[in-house]
């Protein structure tokens, strides 16, 4: 699968509302869809200038949607094209905890991973981050041209 689309994406993602996750089977978060922009919103926070980090944040659950299970590796390579190859390793190595420790960026993806699994805020809703997820996709489009 490959996304060619902002829509396609806002679709995956808007189809992560009520799904079951982990949470019911004992670990993670009962809200994949609550959970992703609650991360993406600590990161705008944190890091208000960094729109991949904060995308890389949004992204995560459609892993958990199209693939149950082992799912960092195909969600980066499904939003890589998209959304380019910085969200796609943020994706992929935060899944690995021997990569934080040497990556400031995943040290803040992971923490704000962690502290949206258990603090309840308003974090808005998805429409909100139409318009970084169509940025950010456009720059990946004009540097993809140019690499």
């Amino acid at each position: 699968m490959e996304l060619r689309s902002v829509e396609e994406l806002m679709d995956l993602l808007y189809a992560c509302r009520g799904e079951r996750s982990a949470a019911e089977h004992g670990s993670g978060s009962a809200d994949p869809h609550g959970h992703a922009l609650r991360t993406a919103a600590l990161l705008r926070r944190r890091r208000p200038a960094d729109k991949e980090l904060q995308v890389a944040g949004l992204v995560s659950p459609v892993g958990r949607l199209l693939w149950p299970g082992s799912h960092a590796g195909r969600t980066a390579d499904v939003v890589r094209p998209l959304l380019g190859s910085r969200v796609a390793r943020l994706l992929r190595r935060h899944a690995h905890p021997d990569a934080w420790a040497h990556d400031e960026d995943l040290v803040s993806l992971r923490q704000a991973d962690e502290e949206a699994r258990t603090t309840v805020f308003d974090a808005g809703v998805l429409e909100d981050w139409r318009t970084v997820l169509e940025l950010t996709a456009a720059r990946n489009s004009r540097l993809g041209a140019v690499e």
